[in-house]
């Protein structure tokens, strides 16, 4: 039997079988083709615009590409970045002249993993999409804004595909289990309510891994038997979560473990660390990233913070897991509870701003030393005061900064912990250095 796109379906796995064939049949992305939506009207008035689809592996992608195609009656050509070249990208923008000479159809070019296109090669079909030899829909599970240049980003619209819900995954293994013709509705299988669950959970949000999950399952069945949480279980082993370890989730979990550190809240803290290491990440990665945290957000409000995260790392390195991993956690936690400052933070952004826009001015005579015969002569440390001679060991009003630069404050702590007492001790300061200029001034 052929289905909606001339393949047959004997030897396909369940995942490609169930593909749907039009648009209510599609499982999820309603913020997209609910009935009213714009991008449902534009498809069912036959709008047709060059467009990229940005989502996590196995939410339909590909399937809303070769949908749209059907619904327009365009001749469809897809590609796989990964193996495709600019010699490949050249024969499709034949393919759909050829067809529009014959038959006057459009062509979708549909490219799968559009962000493994270098440059080069993602301007090679630009002119084709621009005089409408083509329309252009691109498949990308990265953020576009990083990976397509702005002259792609500029002919087509991006669409945010979603992660599918449990309704969704619901819906697409009832339909699974249920259709005769291209599911397993003739091997008349049932499932147990908590294996149904544990399945919906360890697909993901991915249809695919949903399908392709119960299709392994429904192979080491007979017909009318109930798939249980047994089965499940052992299928299943210890298989991860989502978590692309150089690509967009494992940024955007990065992310989320930094801000709920940020934002004081061990509990969330806690779980996006688990996400990542369930995820298969790095603990060194965390355990360098925790030290960041610990200097970024913490600072001198309380410098413990930044010694327990080395200390946590220390101990990753020596121990490994689970220890290391538990260490971590410690210091994850005492960072997320430690008084913030992100004083320090700003204050060496700032040194680092001036120093860039400033020119190298050398430093004052009276700071350098002499240890020279010669260098003595030219004035090398001559007026400095050394700090430990004076009283509180602070030479009031000395001005340690370039003489063609103003003083700078770049350093505000912040009211809290520590940082109290250090913005105590530099307004005393402050206040000695503006009584030993009054002196000066006052002086004959």
């Amino acid at each position: 039997m052929g289905d909606l796109f001339g393949a047959t379906t004997a030897v396909q796995p369940l995942a490609a079988r169930m593909r749907p064939r039009t648009l209510d049949e599609y499982a999820g992305q309603d913020h997209l083709l609910a009935p009213g939506r714009p991008l449902r009207q534009a498809l069912e008035q036959g709008a047709l615009h060059s467009m990229i689809f940005w989502g996590p592996p196995g939410v339909g992608k590909t399937t809303l590409a070769r949908l749209l195609a059907s619904l327009v009656d365009a001749h469809f050509v897809t590609l796989s970045a990964v193996l495709a070249g600019v010699k490949d990208i050249r024969a499709a923008v034949d393919e759909a002249r050829q067809q529009q000479a014959r038959s006057g159809r459009r062509t979708i070019l549909f490219v799968d993993e559009v962000h493994r296109f270098n440059k080069a090669q993602q301007d090679a079909f630009l002119p084709y999409v621009e005089d409408g030899t083509l329309v252009f829909i691109g498949a990308t599970t990265e953020n576009p804004s990083f990976e397509l240049n702005n002259a792609l980003l500029s002919r087509a619209r991006v669409y945010l595909l979603k992660s599918l819900d449990a309704q969704a995954l619901s819906t697409l293994l009832q339909r699974a289990l249920t259709d005769p013709e291209r599911g397993l509705g003739e091997l008349q299988l049932s499932i147990e309510p908590a294996a149904q669950q544990m399945l919906l959970e360890a697909a993901d949000g991915d249809g695919r891994r949903l399908l392709n999950l119960l299709e392994t399952a429904a192979d080491l069945l007979q017909p009318g038997d109930c798939l249980g949480v047994a089965l499940l279980a052992e299928l299943l082993g210890e298989g991860r979560r989502r978590f692309d370890k150089g690509g967009e989730a494992f940024y955007d979990q990065m992310s989320a473990l930094h801000k709920s550190v940020r934002g004081s809240n061990p509990d969330a803290t806690l779980y996006w660390f688990a996400r990542m290491l369930d995820g298969g990440c790095d603990p060194l990665y965390i355990a360098r990233r925790v030290v960041r945290m610990a200097s970024e957000d913490v600072g001198n409000a309380d410098p413990r913070a930044l010694t327990l995260a080395l200390n946590a790392w220390d101990v990753q390195e020596r121990l490994g897991s689970p220890e290391g991993e538990l260490a971590i956690a410690q210091a994850l936690v005492y960072l997320a509870c430690a008084p913030k400052s992100n004083a320090v933070y700003m204050a060496f952004k700032a040194a680092m701003r001036d120093v860039a826009e400033q020119p190298s001015h050398e430093p004052p005579l009276h700071l350098r030393n002499a240890p020279t015969k010669l260098m003595k002569e030219l004035g090398y440390s001559q007026g400095y005061r050394y700090a430990h001679d004076k009283p509180e060991a602070y030479a009031a009003g000395e001005d340690y900064f370039p003489e063609q630069l103003e003083p700078r404050q770049y350093y505000q702590p912040v009211p809290r912990g520590l940082e109290l007492k250090i913005a105590q001790k530099l307004e005393h300061l402050r206040v000695l250095d503006a009584a030993s200029s009054n002196q000066r001034r006052s002086s004959p």
